[in-house]
């Protein structure tokens, strides 16, 4: 792997930890988030909650011998007991103290489970995830890249390497939207999926912050619906855990949906998402970030996408942070 001599710092925003299914009610895990330890936890009545890892007592971890009693959580140490607001409620010998658990804020959105990461304090959230789409993922997958959120979602806007790289037949059917923390790509792709055939994706992309993307796409061949989910979380620099989602409603004669063939078409939908991401590797592993590209005609996109991402880096000067000036060679034809 290369020496990144100007890599890019953690973003702020909501990053995906998990699933609803994998902390059952009473249970705790420790997940990681930029560096650092956050430890999940589901009270018996099933209340979900993030939190720091160490107990202001006396610091000890949570995720270490931790429990969950009821709807509250018990440090393996001293055995002090914390509520839902993170306050200490007692003690096998009855004594509190002032002071509380170091809560994070944490969004369930679809049986996926987002905690807020604002650089470089933690901080409140500046903005929220856009609401539930109402379908909760039939297929899962996730691994461990060498790269960064940002060169993640950054694919999604050069159309060029998706056609050399992958041999999809991808275009920009529009120029992007951006509102806020919300940036939409409007592409047009012919792909096969396994049991589908040739299918064509014409609907929206969106990515809200540099932690979750979103494809909903009408499947006219079979008359159903496709739901994607791209889903990179930053665990320590230059390491990320991507996450992909799928679910898909495909009816069989009789108009019906029956629940085996929607997961079997999930699951062949996410195969070929997953295939795609496992060809993207050796190139980012062994990729440089460059903060000025030499863009060519027909890469704007790529440049108005460096320019959105820098909302997300609160506390850094546009200039200052490799990646949030961009520049295009003079024969490129893309402007400022």
């Amino acid at each position: 792997m290369v020496e990144r001599s100007a890599p890019l710092p953690y973003p702020s925003g909501w990053f995906c930890v998990g699933r609803l299914r994998e902390l059952a009610p009473g249970r705790l895990r420790t997940v990681r988030l930029m560096g650092e330890d956050v430890v999940l936890y589901r009270t018996r009545r099933g209340a979900v909650r993030a939190v720091g890892p160490h107990c202001p007592h006396l610091g000890a971890h949570f995720g270490a011998g931790g429990t969950v009693r009821g709807e509250e959580l018990v440090c393996p140490f001293h055995g002090f007991a914390f509520g839902l607001d993170g306050s200490c409620t007692g003690s096998p010998d009855g004594v509190r103290f002032r002071g509380g658990l170091a809560g994070r804020h944490l969004r369930e959105r679809d049986g996926m489970l987002f905690v807020w990461a604002g650089a470089p304090d933690g901080g409140d959230p500046s903005w929220e995830l856009p609401p539930a789409v109402g379908v909760r993922p039939l297929a899962w997958w996730s691994g461990e890249e060498p790269t960064h959120p940002q060169e993640v979602m950054e694919n999604i806007v050069d159309f060029r390497h998706v056609r050399v790289l992958h041999g999809l037949d991808t275009r920009e059917a529009a120029p992007p939207e951006v509102a806020g923390p919300l940036f939409t790509v409007h592409q047009r792709t012919t792909a096969r999926f396994p049991g589908l055939g040739p299918v064509s994706l014409e609907q929206p992309v969106t990515l809200a912050g540099l932690g979750l993307m979103h494809l909903e796409v009408e499947l006219p061949q079979v008359g159903g619906t496709l739901w994607l989910w791209v889903l990179p979380t930053p665990l320590a620099p230059w390491r990320t855990r991507v996450c992909v989602a799928a679910a898909a409603t495909v009816p069989v004669p009789g108009g019906r949906s029956v629940r085996a063939v929607d997961r079997a078409a999930s699951w062949a939908a996410l195969r070929a998402t997953v295939r795609i991401i496992g060809q993207d590797r050796v190139v980012l592993a062994h990729k440089r970030y460059l903060a000025q590209p030499r863009l060519v005609p027909g890469e704007r996109s790529i440049g108005l996408f460096r320019r959105w991402a820098g909302q997300f880096y609160p506390g850094f000067h546009s200039e200052a942070v490799p990646g949030f000036r961009f520049e295009a060679s003079p024969e490129s034809g893309v402007m400022d």
